[in-house]
């Protein structure tokens, strides 16, 4: 009895090290509570154990998706490899995958999603594995997914549900989204199990290091695909809120002032030297500018949407807000932004749509760009504007442009340039980023947390 409670003591240590290492602030208090919460429920019902720990150890719902990951290592569903999976478990394709599409199909549109879970353990086993090795060398989720297709059964499902009479009320298109979305659950079903089975192999901590996908905050734009994408614009209110209230702060101590020094030592001199009364510096109340030149090309964009959704949900901190969009033209977009902020997923859409961003080719051109807005939208900045450029710095051997930017930096109070690529990268290839770090401040901003501190510490006050 001893030695299961200290297994899961140990189990449970690991769990908080494993969050802690993907940015999870844990703390002692935290994970003293997660402890009382797994001896009271005990581990019989481990779905029950699950949400236990997970109210006890997170701080928000965009941590959840790691927090089951993790989960599913450390408190596993079973041990080794069940002795219901067809094939050898070899990595040869067992003669029953059609079999197993048929079942599948009818889980997926009963909504069964305790039989989907066999399911996923059936096809890992039979489909998965991988290497020549007596019981495989390891278990691929995407082998898997490959050979047994799920997607292929949207259609299926659907007729299946509509025959069941399951579908009444639901519209075509919501009923396929609802069949779409089981299809994902099983999907990660599948994930979770060849984790499951890799993390025997090579043991559990690595896997939770190298094979958990992160928060959402700490993907890298350039590599965040559309689901990861559209999580992280769900995070912007809540971003924009906490900012919001960081700089209101900084607001209010820049309003009181700093001591004047001289004024201060010269009224000590009434009071023998002692400064009784310190003189403050006062500062102007106004509200800074800002003006953001974002690159929507490519990769890129997805990391200029964001930025630009999270400075216009900041539009109250500042006097003005102006945003312009380039390719290898650049248009002012502040209008789209400011009446479809709603639409967030769609704003890459609505810029191409109503802006002009390209000439004569659809590659981008910093230099031509910049040049443009400098001599259209020179006005744009002045000695209370801060000048935010967001982008690659990858130039596709056009010419930079040096003195454009030179010029708006002479204009502006500040200009920074966030970079989304790694620093290691900048130079390579066609990117100009070196060049540009010479004549502005130019910062790697790789993640929606790198951007957040950013924000915080840069956006003028």
């Amino acid at each position: 009895m001893m030695a299961a409670g200290t297994d899961v003591a140990a189990r449970l240590t690991a769990l908080v090290a494993a969050l802690r290492s993907h940015g999870v602030r844990v703390g002692t208090g935290e994970t003293v509570d997660a402890a009382r919460a797994a001896q009271a429920l005990g581990l019989a019902d481990r779905e029950l154990l699950r949400e236990g720990l997970a109210a006890t150890l997170l701080h928000t719902t965009g941590q959840r998706r790691l927090f089951d990951q993790v989960f599913d290592l450390y408190f596993p569903r079973g041990v080794g490899a069940p002795g219901s999976e067809p094939g050898d478990g070899r990595g040869g394709e067992p003669a029953g995958r059609e079999d197993l599409r048929e079942r599948l199909a009818a889980a997926l549109a009963a909504n069964d999603v305790a039989l989907m879970g066999r399911l996923a353990i059936e096809a890992v086993g039979g489909l998965g594995a991988y290497g020549s090795s007596p019981g495989s060398d390891g278990w691929s989720a995407y082998q898997t997914l490959e050979r047994l297709r799920p997607q292929t059964l949207l259609a299926r499902v659907r007729d299946d549900v509509r025959a069941r009479g399951g579908g009444a009320g639901f519209a075509d298109r919501l009923l396929e989204d609802e069949i779409r979305r089981r299809i994902e659950v099983f999907r990660g079903q599948v994930a979770a199990e060849a984790r499951r089975r890799v993390a025997e192999r090579r043991g559990r901590d690595e896997i939770a290091r190298r094979a958990v996908a992160p928060t959402a905050d700490r993907v890298d734009f350039l590599y965040a695909g559309r689901d990861r994408l559209a999580e992280l614009r769900r995070t912007v209110r809540p971003l924009a809120r906490t900012l919001a209230t960081r700089l209101a702060a900084r607001r209010r101590r820049a309003a009181r002032g700093t001591i004047d020094l001289r004024r201060t030592v010269r009224g000590s001199l009434s009071t023998g030297g002692v400064p009784m009364r310190p003189v403050l510096r006062r500062r102007r109340p106004a509200r800074p500018e800002l003006v953001l030149l974002c690159d929507v090309s490519g990769s890129v964009a997805g990391f200029s949407d964001f930025t630009m959704l999270l400075v216009q949900a900041l539009h109250d901190q500042f006097s003005k807000v102006r945003v312009f969009a380039f390719v290898n033209r650049i248009d002012e977009v502040t209008g789209l932004l400011t009446h479809g902020a709603a639409d967030a997923e769609g704003l890459s859409g609505r810029i191409r749509e109503h802006s002009r961003l390209t000439g004569w080719h659809d590659s981008s051109d910093y230099g031509a760009a910049l040049g443009e807005f400098a001599e259209r939208y020179g006005a744009a900045v002045g000695p209370r504007t801060t000048v935010f450029v967001l982008g690659d710095a990858r130039t596709n051997m056009a010419d930079p442009n040096l003195p454009a930017l030179r010029r708006i930096a002479g204009q502006a109070r500040r200009v920074y340039w966030l970079n989304p690529e790694p620093r290691a990268q900048w130079g390579t290839g066609d990117s100009a980023a070196p060049d540009y770090a010479e004549l502005v401040a130019m910062y790697e901003c790789r993640t929606a947390r790198q951007l957040g501190a950013l924000v915080s510490r840069l956006l003028p006050v």
